[in-house]
């Protein structure tokens, strides 16, 4: 069953284009990413998704409910994340659960109730009486996700939710959004293709406001690239003579620079080939195949630039 659909949805700031008619659907109980670097869009259809901005054209329905007339309600049903931790810090930990629970007229006893339970699941029971101010940034993001939890919402959107965290932190985060999608659905922004890789059900990759490609991970993965990559450093000078002598050992390939990426149809085989030509070049590294790998191919350039 899907809980969002959205048809030829458009965002424009000041006549500029942020999302550029795009259309996808979400589906119940799925972590749904969307995938892109800085500038794609992903935080403009988000902020659409929960009437935080109004939608310039097309249509979009969360929870079967129009954005366009139903934003309130809507907005009562959903738990959001956005990419800053927004948490009271005149409050102390519980209190910040608390008195967010107050905003759904959740009686204070059973706001109380969901909250020590949410910090027993996020790890920290036994910060609730802890300054907010006093918490790592892990601990602030992990509290922020518990708050935007304490409504019992049926879709949760976590934008960026792990930017700035070190890999460790990062990676309990991970660990809980697993555990979420189980009370859920999940709507996921992120630029980290591992993340994506991780947690998505299913993705769409944007980039300059447009839908480039979508499905589950693994299928893009095989759809664009394969099953593998192999690098050869220094190949510009050969790279056309390469391609036509293997065309029929490679699926596809790409010129990065000095690199020549090549998708082979079985990597250990074209790479002992490369290694038996007279030619020497800088470098040769056979690799899994990545979303980076996707989106470098889609677009020409790496996710980050």
């Amino acid at each position: 069953m899907e809980v969002i659909t959205a048809k030829n949805l458009v965002k424009e700031y000041n006549g500029m284009r942020a999302v550029n008619g795009i259309s996808f659907s979400v589906r119940r109980q799925e972590c749904f990413g969307i995938l892109g670097p800085n500038g794609a869009g992903k935080t403009s259809t988000v902020k659409m998704l929960f009437g935080f901005s109004p939608i310039t054209a097309g249509e979009l329905h969360v929870l079967g409910l129009d954005v366009t007339s139903h934003a309130r309600e809507i907005k009562a049903r959903l738990g959001i994340v956005s990419q800053e931790n927004n948490l009271d810090l005149d409050l102390k930990v519980l209190q910040n659960l608390i008195v967010y629970a107050s905003f759904f007229n959740i009686p204070e006893r059973e706001a109380r109730k969901r909250a020590l339970e949410l910090l027993d699941f996020f790890g920290l029971s036994d910060k609730h009486d802890a300054k907010v101010d006093h918490l790592s940034g892990g601990m602030k993001r992990r509290l922020t996700i518990a708050r935007a939890l304490i409504n019992d919402p049926e879709i949760v959107i976590l934008d960026e939710p792990t930017t700035g965290l070190d890999p460790q932190a990062r990676h309990i985060v991970w660990q809980r959004i697993r555990q979420l999608r189980n009370r859920g659905t999940i709507i996921l922004t992120t630029h980290y293709l591992e993340e994506a890789a991780q947690l998505c059900d299913r993705l769409i990759i944007m980039d300059h406001g447009d839908i480039l490609d979508e499905g589950a991970p693994g299928y893009l993965v095989e759809k664009h690239i394969g099953a593998e990559v192999l690098e050869v450093g220094g190949a510009t000078s050969a790279a056309d003579d390469l391609l036509e002598q293997f065309h029929n050992k490679i699926r596809g390939h790409l010129m990065e620079e000095n690199n020549l990426m090549l998708y082979p149809v079985s990597g250990r085989e074209l790479l002992s080939r490369l290694q038996e030509l007279p030619h020497q070049f800088d470098h040769y590294l056979l690799r899994p195949a990545t979303l980076e790998d996707v989106f470098l191919k889609l677009t020409g350039r790496g996710l980050t630039e």
